[in-house]
């Protein structure tokens, strides 16, 4: 069999694995990472003590422990203890922790930039630190934050092929069997690199295109 030939097989496999279960689980991972990247930013510039010891200690331990650890603690750590997950959760409550403890300094970062003029202003009308952050606090932190969350929601795609450790059928363990198959590693491994290409220049793609509308958003009503 031709080297064409393998890849042309190879193509489709791959293809359904990302459309199945790659993208899926980059989608729902990223979205629990959102939100508990918002809760965390919110919490750790509380008044409360305890929210924010307790959410930068989150952060600390999965800023500061590798990823596939991490996957290997949900699937097969915690089994041990008695609580069995399947593949597809471990990874999906695993990502988004992991990329939530990333996003959350993004957040943070955004919202801390604001100058506190607009927070006195707003006081001083009366609103409360929920109203402030929704209405004024947090368009404003979204745009600053955009380019570090693409840039974690990019990570987050490399990083899925991690999953594969969990023996969830993702594009890179689907390419590792074809490879056994084949006897053609360096091959398949160039083919699904070129998956991730794709997906992650597409993100690219779509961050520039965010980025070009909300510059221009806040440059119209600077303007007026």
């Amino acid at each position: 069999m031709s080297i064409i030939d393998m890849v042309r097989q190879a193509l489709g496999p791959i293809f359904i694995a990302g459309l199945q279960v790659t993208i899926p689980l980059t989608i729902v991972s990223f979205i629990l990472a959102l939100i508990i990247a918002g809760i965390t930013a919110v919490s750790r510039i509380s008044n409360s003590r305890i929210l924010r010891f307790v959410f930068a200690t989150y952060v600390w331990i999965f800023r500061g422990t590798p990823l596939i650890v991490q996957l290997f603690i949900a699937y097969f750590g915690l089994a041990s203890l008695g609580l069995t997950l399947d593949a597809w959760t471990a990874a999906v409550i695993t990502f988004g922790l992991n990329s939530g403890a990333y996003a959350s300094e993004a957040i943070r970062a955004a919202i801390l930039s604001i100058s506190n003029g607009q927070w006195d202003a707003a006081r001083s009308l009366g609103m409360s630190r929920l109203k402030i952050l929704q209405r004024i606090i947090a368009p404003q932190a979204f745009r600053i934050a955009l380019p570090p969350l693409f840039n974690e929601l990019i990570s987050l795609v490399k990083g899925t092929s991690l999953a594969a450790s969990i023996t969830l059928v993702e594009m890179f363990l689907v390419s590792q069997r074809v490879a056994a198959r084949t006897y053609q590693p360096l091959i398949m491994y160039i083919v699904v690199a070129f998956f991730y290409l794709m997906i992650s220049t597409i993100l690219v793609g779509i961050q520039s295109y965010l980025e070009k509308r909300t510059t221009k958003h806040v440059g119209g009503n600077t303007h007026a």
